[in-house]
């Protein structure tokens, strides 16, 4: 499958987790005002359509994997989208984790390149005014079909191409779970508004193997070995309760495989179903310990994780 960037990123789930970030505390005036505005560009980024979205025929149903029928070859001069199809509910906002589908098609050639997000569910992805996804969505409402047109890149990396694509649904940005009972001599767990944790450490010793806690059980998909998980994640030191790392701080969800973080890290992410909430303690031999010179080496480590999303291998 050959597609544009922000689709093959979905695909494949390439991200990668940048760490650290920093906070800024604003009233509930300037949260208002900063809503309302972003709103207004999502709206706003949305590109227009032009002659060569105009002359995509759709062969489908929104939500099912669709075919585009048109001339060869299509010519496309620059970025266009169309609105095929309007969907109902409230519109997506800036920062809003969406759940789409896309199919793609050579504008030369009317060649399939490839469709995903149908039978098997991409991870959601995160919309914004200054995306490609903010781009061609805008501030649409679940169940909207778009078709876009991409033109060929000046380099000649890629040739022009035409999507469809389709707004299914608008993802939770915080696990959804049912909560559970809590457990003796855990870390506790205090959630904020939008459901950032801040975490308590008991005054105690630091256990020395991985402790597993699920403080909200989901009712999606079971994480499986390898997958790529979104998530939103905060974690702190055992030894003083320090934060040493927050998605939540950055503002992202974070995205990566399950092989590719440290094992306690991965133990408690892999069986577990989308939409809980886990809390992890992690000893340094499963940790950092044997990355020498790592500021982390010698730390236990406490984690608060929402899953969000995962997607196998494909």
């Amino acid at each position: 499958m050959r597609i544009r960037p922000f689709a093959a990123a979905s695909v494949a789930a390439l991200s990668i987790v940048l760490l650290a970030g920093c906070t800024s505390t604003t009233d509930a005036e300037t949260d208002a005002s900063t809503s309302t505005d972003t709103a207004t560009d999502l709206c706003s980024a949305a590109v227009s359509s032009g002659s060569a979205t105009d002359a995509l025929v759709v062969e489908g149903e929104v939500g099912e994997e669709s075919t585009l029928v048109f001339d060869t070859p299509l010519e496309v001069d620059e970025l266009q989208r169309s609105v095929v199809e309007e969907g109902s509910g409230d519109p997506v906002s800036d920062g809003d984790l969406v759940v789409y589908a896309l199919s793609a098609f050579d504008a030369e050639t009317g060649e399939s390149l490839g469709a995903f997000g149908y039978d098997t569910a991409a991870l959601p992805q995160q919309i914004s005014a200054d995306n490609p996804l903010g781009q061609l969505l805008g501030c649409a409402t679940p169940g909207t079909r778009v078709v876009a047109a991409f033109p060929a890149a000046d380099d000649g990396t890629t040739t022009a191409e035409a999507y469809i694509i389709d707004l299914i649904d608008v993802a939770p940005g915080a696990a959804w779970g049912e909560p559970q009972d809590p457990v003796d001599g855990m870390p506790t767990v205090e959630l904020a508004e939008d459901g950032a944790p801040a975490i308590t450490v008991p005054d105690a010793d630091a256990p020395t193997e991985v402790e597993i806690e699920t403080l909200k059980l989901g009712d999606g998909a079971v994480v499986a070995e390898g997958d790529t998980v979104l998530v939103h994640y905060t974690g702190v030191k055992w030894s003083d309760g320090s934060v040493f790392d927050s998605s939540w701080e950055s503002g992202t969800p974070a995205s990566f495989q399950t092989t590719g973080v440290v094992a306690g890290f991965q133990q408690a992410l892999e069986g577990q179903t989308v939409g809980s909430q886990v809390l992890v303690v992690i000893p340094p031999e499963f940790g950092y310990g044997e990355s020498e010179g790592h500021e982390l080496q010698d730390e236990t480590l406490v984690f608060v994780v929402d899953i969000l999303g995962t997607q196998p291998i494909l």
